[in-house]
């Protein structure tokens, strides 16, 4: 298998097989797995246990607090404690959850789960970008981003998928769980041992929190990458309800449609790599998706148009985006305050894009069950152009580099 060079926490170069890269990819896309199994079983939990569409956005929501409120702790025990190891942690925890969830008797058992897979998710998504940031230099760091960044739309496009297979979502959520142990295993014989940084302090972890918030740059990127996860879990949480309701559409081909727009994300994921290899600014890539799923959300919501048409839209919204998490995470740890904060720059990063998956499903369910689907179009339409202008304030903040 080819190799390619990285910087291990000593310093020198070494060597290390694309299959440590593929591993914690696969990592991300298991986690991603995680959030796509309740967008596609919300049907048929919405049948099981007569829920709403507010509770399905909780379910949902609930996942990503612990991720909304301990990014930047996470770095910090990451960055002392060793990025791979907490890696795997977060593979155990999101195994024991998700064989919890299928247990769960009720609505509130199964709400409790989700608080631990959303630490598993949490571990993972941090860990993740902080053991690649040790395995890959150079050029290729924005490659290897790249692939990171498409772990949600992958991880959802395959849960979508596999929802064909299923006809009640106690087996789909024991099948989520074997394929964290899976991810587990490849994670603990591919990736190579990472070091940590000495002991945790209370003390030195405040002074990390302090810098990290203190710092513009990261501050900034939370923000933007809160705004396009309300922007896209607005949408993608509720699509496949949408398709069946709104458009008439069956629960496998809302399956299907819902996995396919997904997918497209990675083109966008994949299409940052690139652009930003042949020098195109990154706060310019933030601001043209912003404003392309903006006004493509108007449209969307608006349920004026035919099922195909509506449907070709959520592919453009989806392609599109995705060159924003893979901007974003490419270049946090560009902006940390100081190298040693690299990860907890990713950590606050993250919690942006989880309180935006917290706010965006929660806000948006409650306004279609209130006051219907074009209202969701107002809210997405919002955040595009708040995104618009915090790129303007990236570029005005650090124009030499973004």
């Amino acid at each position: 298998m080819e190799k390619v060079e990285f910087a291990t926490a000593s310093g020198p170069a070494a060597q290390v097989r694309w299959g440590a890269v593929a591993a914690v990819v696969g990592a991300g896309v298991v986690a991603a797995l995680q959030v796509g199994k309740v967008i596609i079983a919300a049907p048929l939990l919405r049948k099981d246990m007569g829920l709403d569409l507010a509770s399905i956005g909780t379910l949902t929501a609930v996942f990503s607090l612990l991720g909304m409120v301990g990014g930047i702790a996470a770095g910090g025990v990451i960055a002392r404690f060793g990025a791979r190891p907490m890696l795997m942690l977060g593979l155990a925890a999101t195994a024991c959850g998700t064989a919890a969830g299928a247990l769960a008797p009720g609505y509130g058992e199964l709400l409790a789960t989700r608080v631990l897979e959303g630490l598993g998710f949490l571990m993972i998504t941090v860990a993740g970008p902080a053991l690649l940031q040790r395995i890959v230099t150079g050029g290729r760091r924005d490659f290897a981003f790249a692939l990171w960044s498409c772990y949600m739309p992958a991880g959802m496009a395959i849960a979508m998928l596999a929802s064909q297979a299923f006809s009640d979502w106690h087996a789909y959520w024991w099948c989520a769980g074997i394929a964290a142990g899976v991810a587990l295993v490849c994670v603990a014989l591919l990736s190579p041992p990472t070091p940590g940084g000495g002991r945790l302090s209370w003390r030195g972890l405040r002074q990390d929190t302090a810098d990290t918030l203190g710092a513009a740059g990261p501050a900034l990127l939370a923000l933007s990458f809160t705004l396009y996860s309300v922007m896209f879990f607005a949408l993608f949480t509720f699509l496949p309800v949408l398709l069946m309701e709104a458009l008439g559409l069956t629960l496998a081909a809302a399956g299907l449609y819902s996995a396919l727009a997904s997918a497209a994300n990675v083109i966008g994921n994949l299409g940052a790599g690139v652009l930003l290899a042949r020098g195109w600014r990154r706060s310019t890539l933030i601001a043209c998706a912003s404003a392309a799923m903006a006004a493509v959300a108007l449209l969307i919501f608006g349920s004026a148009l035919p099922a195909m048409s509506t449907f070709l839209l959520c592919v453009l919204f989806s392609a599109v985006g995705g060159l924003i998490p893979a901007t974003l995470l490419g270049t946090a740890p560009l902006v940390a305050p100081r190298p040693a904060l690299g990860a907890a720059s990713v950590g606050l990063v993250m919690q942006g894009s989880n309180l935006g998956q917290v706010i965006g499903p929660v806000a948006v369910g409650g306004a279609i069950d209130r006051f219907g689907w074009t209202s969701a179009s107002f809210i997405v339409a919002a955040a595009g152009l708040a995104g618009v202008a915090i790129a303007w304030r990236l570029r005005r903040v650090d124009g030499a580099r973004l």
